[in-house]
């Protein structure tokens, strides 16, 4: 008898489309562009419904929060542009001035009648009216930039074997940087740059025990500002407690998400943000997202999250460019360990460290400079070589019409290759 072909597998068939789908040149750029947006946008349909009770309270029109966070976006979509057509080389030689603005804009808040003080943190600077800046944010996109350049120079001077070159003057420009965050108090954005120096000596293949050592002493450094402040202390003994009266926000951010159940409650129904819940539009906005949009729409944007990261890990780990890789995998860690942060304080796996969700909260001081890190993944994932290949295969809906040939009817060729005369890209 003649053997019957094996049948086809569905499950098989769909499993290899799907990696075939991840493995397109193009995977990356999509997943960061399309998941940033989404995010975003999102962000912003979270933001006009969490923040309309404390416009009210305050007296201000319901939509003052959105039309502030909806100008951010507008000018963080143009950063996002620019940064993405901008060639590497652009990109390295503003590492040092961003830097240093930065540390001058971060020394400015410590100056008396400049800096100011909100929530009992000294790190805003006031532009006037009702816009204000907090310089500690743009310091991530300093370290990043400037981290990633100064590890190139060394790498291709191969010093990176030696630990002193590896730490030296990376560690003490960092830990500056936290001097500086830290006089204003404030701890969560010090975390953040933590991790961004951790990532990047991570990428940089710091031996463990160098690792260790850096770890450990930022540990220690840790423990002696949390238990020297009461503040700190409060919100670590909050972690996991039911007990509303000292820890409020805490509950009721899990009460929030308790009451959304699988599909919330629906998009402006939150009881929560009726003055129960502090800061529902800035680090709790997650918690409102739950309530209002359930367990769908938490995990959602938990897994808009998790492909912007994947995406990320993969620029980082197939480019062959140095400054990319550690730009790449800074920026990557930036916004990870920032949104792991604030979910695990809302969810009450974490303490609260009081740092917005990136992208997703209300406030343009973290929303422009991350916007600009966006824009940054994108153009490097378009400066990898299968994407600037793919990319140039692209062509609009309406081609060119071929030129010679009789005449007759207009043929239109959408797939033919357009290389010589590609659209630039900002590649180098």
């Amino acid at each position: 008898p003649v053997p019957r072909p094996p049948r086809d597998n569905p499950l098989r068939r769909l499993h290899t489309r799907a990696r075939r789908a991840w493995d397109r040149p193009l995977t990356a750029y999509y997943l960061i562009l399309g998941g940033s947006l989404l995010i975003t946008v999102l962000g912003l349909v979270m933001v006009y419904s969490a923040s309309q009770i404390t416009a009210l309270q305050l007296s201000l029109p319901g939509s003052y929060f959105f039309r502030k966070q909806f100008l951010a976006a507008a000018i963080g979509a143009g950063l996002l542009f620019l940064a993405s057509r901008m060639p590497v080389k652009l990109h390295r030689a503003l590492a040092y001035p961003i830097l240093a603005g930065s540390v001058f804009l971060m020394i400015l808040v410590q100056v008396p009648g400049i800096g100011m003080a909100v929530n009992g943190n000294q790190n805003w600077i006031s532009l006037g009216g009702s816009f204000q800046i907090q310089p500690s944010e743009f310091g991530k996109l300093a370290l990043v930039l400037w981290g990633a350049d100064l590890l190139a120079r060394k790498q291709d001077k191969r010093l990176l074997t030696q630990w002193k070159h590896m730490l030296v003057p990376l560690v003490p420009v960092t830990f500056m940087l936290l001097g500086l965050i830290m006089l204003g108090g404030d701890m969560g954005t010090a975390i953040i740059l933590t991790a961004i120096l951790f990532g990047l000596l991570w990428i940089a293949g710091a031996p463990t025990r160098l690792f260790v050592g850096v770890l450990s002493g930022a540990a220690l450094i840790g423990v002696i500002l949390i238990k020297t402040s009461p503040n700190r202390m409060a919100r670590l003994t909050c972690l996991g407690s039911t007990d509303v009266d000292q820890c409020w926000q805490a509950v009721h951010g899990i009460y929030a998400l308790a009451g959304g159940g699988l599909f919330g409650s629906g998009l402006g129904a939150s009881v929560e943000k009726w003055g129960q819940l502090p800061e529902a539009h800035t680090d709790f906005i997650f918690a409102v997202t739950g309530e209002e949009l359930g367990l769908a729409g938490t995990l959602s944007v938990l897994a808009l999250f998790a492909a912007l990261g994947y995406a990320g890990i993969r620029v980082a780990g197939r480019t062959e460019d140095p400054f990319v890789r550690y730009a790449a995998g800074g920026v990557t860690t930036w916004i990870t360990a920032q949104a792991v942060i604030n979910v695990g304080a809302v969810l009450g796996l974490l303490p609260i460290a009081g740092v917005p969700l990136p992208l997703f909260s209300y406030g343009g001081s973290a929303l422009l400079p991350t916007m600009f890190a966006i824009g940054l993944l994108i153009a490097f994932a378009r400066d990898e070589p299968a994407a600037r290949a793919a990319l140039a295969m692209r062509q609009p809906r309406f081609g060119r019409k071929r030129a010679g040939g009789p005449p007759g009817p207009r043929r239109w060729n959408t797939m033919r290759r357009r290389a010589p005369v590609a659209r630039s890209s900002g590649e180098r």
